[in-house]
């Protein structure tokens, strides 16, 4: 899944994948030097997680949104 992901990302900005990984990693690396309640509920097993970590959490809370909205 997460391949997928880094594969329309990149061909969509006109870059490579090792690219649109760096900028991910960059992107979470700032947002963990002051990380906020939600950056906390991520599990990683590192200090700050990796972009696979940062898509499978975000995946996964996207689906339980949307089962949750499904119910209303």
């Amino acid at each position: 899944m997460n391949r997928k992901i880094y594969r329309k990302t990149a061909k969509a900005h006109g870059v490579s994948v090792k690219e649109v990984k760096e900028g991910m990693q960059a992107a979470i690396n700032e947002a963990y030097k002051k990380p906020n309640f939600h950056a906390n509920q991520i599990n990683c097993k590192g200090e700050t997680p990796t972009p696979s970590e940062f898509i499978s959490h975000a995946t996964q809370r996207s689906l339980l949104v949307k089962m949750s909205n499904s119910g209303k």
